[in-house]
């Protein structure tokens, strides 16, 4: 099929401009395809872990490995999303933490090395690859399309961010992405 890009138009959720290989904090969420809640159930207050998920939170572990300039903060593997935190530092391993936005040209598909779009992608990847290994299924889908970002603007942004991982696990009963969550209406 022709490129059309009347037809074949996918909008980009990423802050125009803004490079996303700068030194600085990410919060990611990654969601299954279809949100299928493959990747483990809540039992009680804890995440019990699937087969699947434990592949997840075994190669989030390993992205430092592959990447040096990442160090990971916060995380957690939830029945169909995970949410973490990306710190990324500079080549030579400073922390100085300073973050600039460079004006870039919009370039989909373009893989800048060690960026925050190219590392998820990794990461994505390598789960699937593994997964379907395992399974026995080439070519299955894992992941939905991209993620969620939120480039993080200071240290109480980021506490408030590690608490909201820290607690996501409590608020499953509620959360949008639970296809089984009670309506807060339901709660009175």
């Amino acid at each position: 099929m022709e490129y059309n890009p009347q037809r074949h138009n996918r909008r980009s959720i990423r802050v125009r401009g803004f490079d996303y290989s700068s030194e600085g904090g990410y919060f990611v969420t990654i969601c299954a395809y279809q949100k299928k809640c493959i990747f483990g159930k809540i039992g009680g207050e804890e995440m019990k872990l699937s087969m699947i998920g434990k592949i997840v939170k075994k190669y989030w572990l390993e992205i430092p490995r592959h990447f040096p300039n990442v160090e990971l903060d916060e995380f957690i593997v939830m029945p169909n999303h995970i949410h973490g935190v990306i710190l990324l530092w500079g080549d030579e391993g400073d922390r100085v933490g300073a973050r600039h936005a460079v004006p870039l040209p919009e370039r989909y598909g373009k893989p800048v090395s060690g960026s925050l779009p190219t590392i998820v992608r990794s990461f994505k990847s390598a789960v699937t690859k593994g997964v379907n290994e395992i399974r026995r299924t080439p070519g299955g889908t894992l992941w939905q399309r991209g993620f969620y970002e939120h480039i993080i603007r200071d240290e109480d942004d980021l506490n408030r961010i590690r608490q909201y991982v820290s607690e996501n696990v409590l608020k499953w009963l509620f959360d949008k992405e639970n296809p089984e969550r009670i309506e807060s209406d339901q709660r009175m």
